[in-house]
């Protein structure tokens, strides 16, 4: 293994000068992953390495609300020339959200910086570029069909900025706006929807929990791909298929297991039990509590807004008995799990069980 001495050396020597040096050892620490310091079958996850970046994020929150307000005050004197200022204002927005991201994404590869400049971003490109498409006099009387290309557009803004930095959360940010576009482009056609059940309930009128049900199996596949391409989960490919899991999860637990519990009784609540159960073995198996964490905390949360009465009391206390004693046993459960499906599934596309 090449140590720090080691690169000291190879730059005294001239063989590699300090900027190869550090981009050597940032890869080298990259390589190892977040698995180094972790207990024996966790989950890497890291929004922020230190205080510092922190400090930054803090920084660009404040510097951003700076510039949105001094935007604003020339906005409001701005008549006849709005949209022209529009684009100006985006562009100018972009090239110094794009220039902070270069210095503090690819050359000094900090995370939490990483995820505010992705926001940042999304949110920038989506303001402007809907401010210049959309129709507010349509919009002003509940007509949301002139929003499908904005959101589009947003969406392929924020596609070309993780291809040009791999923001890990980027990645969550295209799969929310492909999300976006199906349900408009449902809600163009069938109307929009009445409540928020009506995006999770197959019961309910339109097209609207079947599009979340589909959007959530794509979302799944793609996490997947990332997920088996490094199943050791040492590079930023397992971190994009940690994001896609936290948005995939809920669209497909809560459509299923939403329209159990509307259908009431004890063999809904039963036939809930049976579809957690299984949704679990696939979180273990494939070892992303993520997955599994974000569709039954989406679903407490909806349930306890949505639904009323005791059922859905029980449901939510069993649910939390059922999370604590899956983190305490989740390595037994997994090796359990894997023992008799080595025939079946290709398990050295998987993370190896301890």
């Amino acid at each position: 293994m090449i140590n720090k001495d080691d690169l000291r050396a190879a730059v005294g020597s001239g063989l590699l000068n300090e900027q190869q040096a550090a981009s050597l050892a940032a890869l080298a620490d990259s390589r190892r992953g977040a698995r180094e310091e972790l207990a024996v079958g966790d989950e890497p996850f890291e929004l922020f390495k230190g205080f510092n970046e922190i400090f930054i994020v803090v920084g660009l929150l404040i510097l951003a609300s700076g510039w949105a307000a001094v935007n604003g005050i020339a906005m409001a004197t701005e008549i006849v020339n709005y949209k022209a200022k529009i684009v100006s204002m985006t562009a100018i927005s972009a090239g110094v959200i794009w220039v902070l991201s270069e210095y503090f994404i690819r050359r000094r590869r900090m995370v939490a910086p990483a995820i505010a400049l992705s926001i940042l971003w999304a949110i920038n490109a989506g303001s402007g570029i809907t401010a210049y498409f959309a129709q507010p006099f349509m919009l002003a009387q509940e007509d949301f069909s002139s929003l499908p290309l904005p959101l589009a557009l947003t969406t392929l803004a924020t596609l070309i900025f993780w291809l040009r930095f791999r923001v890990p959360f980027a990645m969550a940010l295209i799969a929310l706006g492909v999300f976006g576009i199906a349900l408009m482009l449902g809600a163009n056609q069938s109307g929009t929807p009445t409540s928020p059940q009506d995006l999770f309930l197959l019961s309910a009128g339109g097209p609207f929990a079947f599009i979340t049900l589909g959007v959530g199996i794509a979302v799944f596949a793609v996490a997947m791909f990332f997920d088996m391409s490094d199943p050791h989960r040492v590079t930023r490919r397992s971190a994009q298929g940690f994001w896609l899991h936290v948005v995939a999860a809920p669209a497909l637990i809560n459509t299923v297991a939403l329209t159990l519990l509307e259908a009431g009784g004890n063999s809904a609540h039963m036939a809930l039990m049976l579809f957690l159960l299984g949704f679990a073995a696939i979180a273990i198996i494939i070892d992303r509590r993520s997955f599994l964490i974000a569709a039954i905390g989406y679903t407490v949360a909806l349930a306890s807004i949505v639904f009323d009465g005791e059922g859905a009391a029980f449901t939510i206390l069993f649910l939390g008995i059922f999370l604590v004693v899956l983190g305490a046993f989740w390595s037994r459960f997994r090796a359990a799990l894997l023992a008799p499906l080595s025939g079946i599934l290709p398990l050295h596309r998987l993370p190896p069980s301890h």
